[in-house]
């Protein structure tokens, strides 16, 4: 890698205007509003209407990102959509993201993993920029994961929304102290079957002898994969701080995957920040998966919880099993 700092230079997310209480899901399911709030921290959660895609949630992020980045579409050169939850199985979501958006000076790829897509793919524009190989890119995290979400299954359906968060990484100057200072990437997929949508791929194709199963849909068991999320988060917050050479006390600012109140509250005290330097949006949004660090994170920058100078730590986790962190000082 060369000395050239891999830069965040604007953040945008987005969220449909339909909002899915606790209250609606009383009437939908055996569960209530007191035993969501206490299991999982969410109040709420948004859901797109039917024939949007994550695409067009992606565009939306990516445009409040570009605008406070100063950049335009066409001063792109490489699009990462990380999103579980695509337009189509073929072509990629970042392809139909490209042509809404206009950057056609852009190369597009999606990214995979889960709810640590975004992860996944900020490294991977770090990577291109640092090696000098690209220059803009724009990185979003995506989903529609009411479209996976089985609502008779009081178990998940009160657990996932639909939103986008985006961000612009630029090449700064030589020598800059800004800059995405290290990630810790993993994974471990002896445990593919505790958080997976069994149905509708090539190894189970959707027929119509198999769809009444309704195995289509996510299925998750919540206790192990609670465990391994917490230990796995943890685990890598401390390798990135270990490897950029920072000790808890200088992080500024803790942006953990929104995915359950509680194993925010268990990774937050094992890593020994304190609680004012957590960021958490839980309760507005539930779990949007890849969408769920880089939506906090542009919220946290229009809260002004983010200064210049500030040093933020972001960690992920989610399904194959796939886990990552990075440090950015903005």
């Amino acid at each position: 890698m060369s000395n050239i700092p891999a830069v965040i230079t604007g953040t945008g997310s987005y969220t449909p205007a339909r909002v899915l209480t606790n209250s609606d899901f009383e009437r939908m399911v055996d569960t209530s509003d007191e035993w969501i709030r206490t299991r999982t921290g969410i109040r709420e959660r948004r859901i797109k209407e039917d024939g949007i895609g994550s695409s067009d949630l992606a565009v939306e992020a990516g445009k409040k990102a570009l605008a406070r980045a100063g950049l335009e579409p066409s001063d792109l050169d490489l699009l990462i959509v990380g999103t579980v939850t695509p337009d189509y199985p073929v072509p990629a979501t970042s392809c139909f993201v490209q042509r809404k958006l206009g950057a056609f000076n852009a190369a597009a790829m999606d990214v995979g993993a889960a709810c640590s897509s975004f992860m996944y793919g900020l490294s991977t524009a770090t990577a291109y920029v640092k090696s000098g190989f690209r220059k803009r890119v724009l990185v979003i995290g995506v989903e529609s994961l009411s479209s996976l979400t089985n609502y008779a299954d009081r178990s998940t359906c009160v657990l996932f929304g639909d939103g986008a968060g985006a961000v612009v990484v630029e090449a700064g100057e030589n020598g800059g102290k800004q800059g995405v200072l290290g990630f810790a990437l993993h994974a471990d997929g002896r445990h593919t079957g505790l958080l997976w949508v069994p149905l509708g791929g090539s190894v189970n194709p959707i027929r119509s002898g198999n769809v009444d199963q309704g195995r289509f849909f996510i299925e998750m068991n919540g206790n192990e994969v609670f465990k391994i999320a917490v230990r796995a988060m943890v685990s890598a917050s401390a390798e990135v701080c270990k490897t950029a050479g920072v000790s808890v006390d200088d992080i500024s600012l803790f942006i953990p995957h929104q995915a359950n109140i509680r194993i925010i509250d268990a990774v937050q005290k094992r890593i020994g920040i304190s609680s004012d330097k957590v960021f958490v949006n839980i309760e507005k949004y539930g779990n949007t998966s890849s969408a769920s660090v880089p939506l906090a994170l542009d919220e946290a920058f229009c809260a002004g919880r983010i200064k210049k100078g500030d040093l933020v730590l972001m960690v992920a986790f989610g399904g194959g099993l796939t886990w990552g962190a990075a440090l950015v000082r903005f």
